[in-house]
């Protein structure tokens, strides 16, 4: 009989193997340039292939694969000095992760793509399954949102048209600062976060990549075992990229949490009297805030964002000078 399968819908499949207590854990990832460096794009790709783990509070990775195609639009010249970079990048992050890339795949193919498998080998206590929320948790969010704003924002200063659907709400410098604190927050690890959600008791979590904020909210919220529903009021967004999404209609959806985010911050449940430790803990050890952006409640396992969420510009206004 074949031993149960959890996971189907989390982050991770958990497969309980024949050896006494132990699961294996696997995920994997892959998606399209999104930065012109393409060191930056490597790491990029492995941090968010780790994230899935990360989620579900695993914090060693036993073993990574690479995953890479060549598009076979660029010439032999631009093949050989791009794509060893973009491995360097991929390796070197998995390297601060602690763990080793040691094979995967390279095919040639129309479109340039990056992406990876992680797995690790564990014990019951070294996850933490996302359905434990209860009422009265909060909400944690560990990364600004806005990333697809920013990257698109900083493609369009060389796009005049689109350039002057927004230059009346940022300047050339805004937006240049904001890629890079975009760029810099997607190769970032979301391992420190998954080690405290032990330390903190969180109840589940989720990272928030492809489907937005409110799609993985809305994710993590149906597969929780008790009656809840999650309820988003603040929404921390790096810096100017709101005004940016408003400008643009309904292309983006960021202040309503469509926007697509990569590599973003893990959304954890944790209880109410630990979230701000939690909070305090991470940027004493990361040097990078954390939010407090909802609450859950007793409700039908879906999730909201209130009608007029109060934006948090990351940085604040003081600290505009520096990067974060």
């Amino acid at each position: 009989m074949a031993a149960p399968r959890l996971g189907i819908g989390m982050d991770c499949s958990i497969t309980p193997l024949r050896h006494g207590g132990l699961s294996l854990v696997q995920t994997t990832d892959f998606f399209y340039p999104l930065v012109d460096d393409p060191f930056m794009q490597g790491k990029i790709a492995a941090a968010n292939v780790l994230s899935d783990l990360y989620a579900m509070g695993v914090t060693d990775c036993d073993n990574m694969l690479m995953l890479i195609a060549a598009s076979n639009k660029m010439s032999e010249k631009e093949r050989d000095t791009i794509m060893p970079l973009i491995m360097r990048g991929f390796k070197d992050c998995a390297e601060e992760a602690g763990t080793n890339v040691t094979g995967g795949q390279t095919v040639i193919n129309p479109w340039l793509t990056v992406g990876g498998v992680a797995t690790t080998v564990c014990q019951p206590n070294e996850y933490i399954l996302p359905d434990g929320a209860v009422v009265g948790d909060v909400l944690v969010l560990t990364k600004p949102l806005g990333t697809q704003v920013a990257v698109n924002a900083y493609q369009w200063l060389d796009q005049p048209e689109r350039w002057n659907r927004i230059k009346l709400v940022v300047s050339e410098d805004d937006v240049r600062k904001a890629y890079q604190r975009a760029m810099f927050s997607m190769a970032r690890l979301n391992r420190v976060a998954a080690r405290l959600m032990h330390k903190y008791n969180a109840h589940g979590a989720t990272d928030v990549t492809g489907f937005g904020l409110l799609g993985h909210a809305n994710n993590l919220a149906k597969v929780q075992k008790n009656e809840v529903g999650f309820v988003i009021h603040n929404l921390p967004i790096i810096a100017k990229m709101a005004a940016i999404s408003k400008a643009c209609g309904n292309m983006f959806g960021l202040l309503q949490g469509h926007s697509a985010e990569t590599s973003g911050g893990l959304l954890i449940a944790l209880p109410r009297e630990q979230a701000a430790a939690f909070c305090k803990d991470i940027e004493k050890q990361e040097g990078y805030q954390s939010w407090i952006i909802g609450i859950v409640e007793k409700g039908n396992r879906t999730a909201r964002i209130i009608d007029k969420p109060r934006v948090i510009e990351v940085p604040a206004k003081d600290r505009d000078g520096e990067l974060w």
